[in-house]
């Protein structure tokens, strides 16, 4: 008899691995658990095989699970050679050295090329620009290059057991529209750009239905036989599917970036580079706009005074509107939307007389959030009349921040509950795997 009748949903972001085990029927959470990934933007990832298989046992295994799906960051560099062993660390998304490439795939293909045939103009996060830096500044380890997989794409593989088989590596098309080399209304990789990037024919992922039953967990795993896998997807479009994101609605995220994204019916392909026209987890498009500069700003300014990041946000509530005058550009890390990957960060405005605590703080909110107020206009200014907007992530709990959000953003803004929706979308997608 069998006894199966959860389903698993996994987010494997860029800080760390969570499982959640969820029953189906309320979608409620059984149990949950969660591993620890390195901190850098270049990373071996068998640093998240190993968080995936804690997480998984944090939560109990998964010998009552019918089903699991992984979510992941996107964009990240897994090159693998013929023998399926990883090439280099991984490149994430958050890596900008390859900001010369990404300007050369736009010199070289044009910015309406690439719009029209892959959804977005590169910038220094896509897989493309990291494959053809490997190229120019690795050569030997270019030469290895047999296959290149996403960070979702590699666990999956892994879980499934096909390792060291790369003619069975599998994406989704959400994953795969992040990528700069695929074309998510054909649903094809553009083969003249791999052909840029490498200058060679490599194996790319076989891009899954979204419900498709892509393998089973491997026995030694410690599920046992018959616990299904799904393709999974890119985080972004796993946070759009467990918030069941509508028409006209809108999801902020903060986390380790900022994303804004919302699901459409039609591409965008803006050629500006603002928006990235990414595909949703269920045969759609998720246009979205990124910044790299998000929750992290928040704990800089409360490690720089010294408190909690619910006392920073109690002195951000306690400021003025407006920081008193100061403001803060928070392009610590360079930055993605404006695509200005070598910023730096400044603040402005400072006087004695309100170069207080508490404006110091208001000034890391309210500048991390104009920054995600660029993004929702840009989206307006694309044709998408936003109805709502749902502020998520971790930072978005932080009473302060949902004070100077609801100073901005309006009446628009709503804060659902706290949960790992990127998780809850991988599960809900699990639920739904053919059979």
């Amino acid at each position: 008899m069998n006894t199966r009748h959860l389903v698993a949903g996994v987010d494997s972001s860029t800080q760390s691995c969570k499982v959640v085990i969820v029953d189906p029927s309320t979608f409620e959470i059984v149990r949950e658990g969660r591993a620890r990934h390195p901190e850098g933007t270049s990373v071996d990832p068998n640093h998240w095989w190993q968080a995936l298989l804690a997480a998984i046992e944090h939560a109990g295994g998964l010998s009552d699970v019918k089903a699991i799906s992984i979510a992941g960051q996107q964009h990240g560099l897994v090159a693998l050679d013929a023998a399926g062993e990883v090439v280099r660390d991984a490149l994430l998304w958050n890596d900008t050295r390859s900001a010369p490439q990404a300007k050369e795939l736009v010199n070289h293909f044009g910015a309406e090329w690439l719009a029209s045939n892959t959804g977005s103009i590169p910038v220094a996060s896509f897989t493309a620009t990291k494959l053809l830096w490997v190229r120019q500044n690795e050569p030997e380890n270019a030469r290895r290059i047999a296959a290149v997989a996403l960070p979702h794409d590699w666990l999956t593989w892994k879980l499934a057991g096909q390792a060291p088989d790369i003619s069975k590596l599998v994406t989704d098309r959400s994953d795969a529209s992040g990528t700069g080399y695929f074309n998510s209304k054909t649903n094809e990789y553009v083969s003249e750009i791999v052909e840029f990037c490498i200058g060679k024919d490599i194996q790319l992922p076989r891009v899954a239905e979204w419900n498709e039953t892509v393998g089973e967990v491997s026995p030694e795993i410690g599920g046992g036989e018959g616990c299904k896998i799904g393709a999974g997807m890119g985080d972004n479009a796993g946070a759009a599917m467990g918030l069941q994101l509508g028409s006209g609605e809108i999801a902020i995220s903060i986390g380790t970036s900022g994303t804004i994204f919302g699901v459409a019916d039609e591409n965008s392909a803006d050629q500006s580079a603002s928006i990235a026209g990414f595909a949703s987890a269920d045969g759609k498009f998720l246009p979205l706009v990124c910044t790299l500069n998000a929750a992290r700003v928040l704990e800089w300014g409360a490690q720089i005074l010294g408190v909690s990041l619910d006392e920073f946000g109690s002195l951000a509530s306690n400021g003025t509107a407006g920081a008193g005058g100061i403001s803060l550009t928070p392009y610590f890390e360079g930055e993605r939307t404006p695509n200005l990957p070598d910023a730096t960060a400044s603040m402005n405005g400072l006087t004695l007389a309100n170069g207080t605590r508490e404006n110091f703080a208001r000034a890391c909110i309210e500048g991390m959030l104009q920054g995600l107020e660029v993004g929702r206009q840009l989206i307006v200014n694309q044709g998408t009349a936003v109805t709502a907007i749902r502020l998520i992530g971790g930072a978005a709990a932080n009473l302060g921040v949902r004070e100077v959000a609801t100073n901005i953003f309006g009446d628009l803004v709503s804060f659902p509950p706290s949960a790992e929706y990127v998780a809850l979308g991988a599960a809900r997608q699990a639920n739904s795997l053919s059979v």
